[in-house]
């Protein structure tokens, strides 16, 4: 049985069958243990995703009822009907499956080894650990489902290591000598991220590597443009140094700016 929650939640349980989770207090909650696994979600966490800082008084009661119709329902979906995955564990509660089962868990291992890989100069390697751990995502983490407090954090995490791990591989696909083929790329992530000074930082650096130096002109341009629209100020001193070296034709390097910062 396989777990998704990076994008609407579905489970897998054979090679062709899989089901939707429908948007209910049960689905959140198996979803917190599902993004925690392998470690377990106290009692007073739940209560804080499910009611915030104003629980019922019933509200032990009441999730014992979602924990009950979390196994109900993953039992009647397993092929092997007997195993419990949803398990009590004082003082809270996790799921009994391996790591790998879930999709979170696999993308954040193809990102921790994509860097690793990066930094020991296999930049090719990077990019398909990357490209795998990317592919996993099918839409914005937990798509459908309520999210509170607790789970909130989690996508806001998980939505910014998605980011690292783009700019990681940007960083060795132009290690790669690739940067014809960034360009399209990164105008949609700049245009998607107007604010991420790292993606136009690679856009400017890669139109000047590829001979377009009044287009990396251009792109400062329109970066400083956004950020005194948006935050009245200037570019960072990085970033007028990079501007300096593409008025003066020096070549720049990623290094100068890294992809995460």
């Amino acid at each position: 049985m396989q777990f998704k929650i990076l994008g609407p939640m579905e489970i897998v349980t054979g090679e062709r069958s899989s089901f939707s989770v429908n948007a209910s207090k049960t689905s959140q909650v198996l979803a917190l243990l599902l993004v925690q696994c392998p470690e377990n979600v106290g009692v007073d966490t739940i209560i804080a995703e499910l009611w915030g800082e104003k629980p019922p008084r019933s509200a032990v009661t009441t999730l014992q009822t979602y924990i009950y119709h979390a196994r109900r329902m993953l039992t009647r979906e397993m092929v092997d009907g007997n195993r419990n995955i949803v398990v009590t564990r004082p003082p809270g509660y996790g799921v009994q499956v391996h790591p790998d089962d879930i999709d979170v868990n696999v993308f954040v291992q193809s990102v921790r080894r994509g860097r690793e890989l990066l930094e020991k100069g296999h930049p090719q390697q990077a990019v398909d650990y990357l490209n795998a751990g990317l592919a996993l995502w099918r839409g914005p983490a937990f798509a459908g489902l309520v999210v509170g407090e607790v789970l909130g954090a989690r996508v806001a995490h998980l939505d910014e290591l998605r980011i690292q791990a783009v700019g990681l591989r940007i960083t060795a696909e132009r290690s790669l000598g690739r940067h014809l083929e960034l360009v399209p790329q990164l105008r949609s992530l700049v245009s998607a991220h107007p604010l991420n000074e790292s993606f136009h930082a690679h856009l400017i650096e890669v139109l000047f590597e590829s001979g377009r130096r009044a287009e990396a002109l251009q792109a400062y341009q329109d970066l400083r443009r956004i950020l005194d629209r948006e935050l009245g100020v200037e570019p960072t001193i990085e970033m007028q140094r990079l501007q300096l070296a593409v008025l003066q034709g020096e070549s720049s390097s990623a290094r100068r700016y890294p992809a995460v910062a």
